[in-house]
């Protein structure tokens, strides 16, 4: 059967990425691995990665909706998946600290309509992504050695499939399963060190949602509980401000990352 392509309703979406009930937060978890590509070597797989999104739709006007959210994603040692705090680059052959991904806030706004495949019992909404911007940190020379491009790109390719029923179902604002495709090309890390290197970093990851915070994976519990309780809710409001990224991260806290502490740094609770 050949799937259709249809558009809904930004509600189904909201349904999907969160929930409509706004009182509440709704989680996402993935895992995956990250390898290098760079011209004329064989591939190595660098990282595997374990992460997190916790997010709230908060209704506005008629058929919109803001999204506020929260995410973490952790680099594990490939062979121990034990969470890296150092890293030997293997070009460099430097130890570097590892700068975990806390990005807080990660925003947008959901209205209109939502491209969707539909293919009897499941829905697959697809989203090709790709993020091009000046680089912040180019053109401050402390960098030049992190990230010295001018200009920052990925590609990023989404596919999150859900059941159809669920999605037109009044009686319940968020989908009772999903699953989660992602896929990423991107520059080096800036925590990296690599510089102007020649090379990329492939991202193969998959996940899902899950129904509450104690469904985390164990690893994302214990850093959170311990260290980022602020990540066991989303925000309860839209916040002003650029989203937070890796990129904006590295440059807020490079004097914490030259001190070798440890990432990500904590997060406690708003009071």
């Amino acid at each position: 059967m050949v799937a259709e392509n249809q558009e809904v309703d930004a509600q189904q979406w909201v349904k999907t990425r969160s929930s409509l009930d706004s009182t509440t937060s709704t989680f996402l978890i993935w895992s995956g691995k990250i390898y290098s590509f760079v011209p004329g070597e064989k591939r190595q797989l660098l990282f595997k990665i374990v992460g997190m999104s916790v997010s709230r739709c908060i209704a506005t006007d008629e058929g919109s909706w803001d999204f506020t959210s929260r995410e973490l994603t952790y680099y594990l040692n490939p062979q121990t998946d034990e969470v890296l705090r150092k890293w030997q680059n293997p070009w460099t052959e430097e130890t570097v600290t590892v700068m975990h991904v806390a990005n807080n806030p990660v925003q947008g706004q959901f209205k209109g309509k939502f491209p969707a495949q539909v293919d009897g019992e499941n829905t697959t909404f697809v989203f090709d992504i790709f993020p091009t911007y000046p680089n912040p940190l180019a053109e401050d020379e402390k960098f030049a050695e992190y990230s010295p491009n001018p200009i920052y790109q990925a590609a990023e390719l989404f596919k999150i499939t859900v059941p159809s029923a669920d999605l037109v179902n009044a009686e319940i604002p968020s989908v009772t399963k999903l699953r989660l495709s992602w896929d990423r090309i991107g520059q080096w890390l800036p925590w990296m060190k690599m510089s102007d290197r020649a090379g990329y970093l492939i991202y193969s990851a998959s996940g899902s949602k899950v129904g509450s915070f104690a469904e985390l994976p164990p690893l994302l519990q214990e850093e959170i509980n311990t260290r980022l309780p602020l990540y066991k809710q989303a925000p309860t409001a839209f916040i002003d401000g650029a989203d937070m990224t890796s990129w904006l991260y590295f440059q807020k806290y490079f004097s914490a990352y030259l001190g070798g502490e440890i990432f990500p740094l904590p997060a406690p609770e708003e009071g």
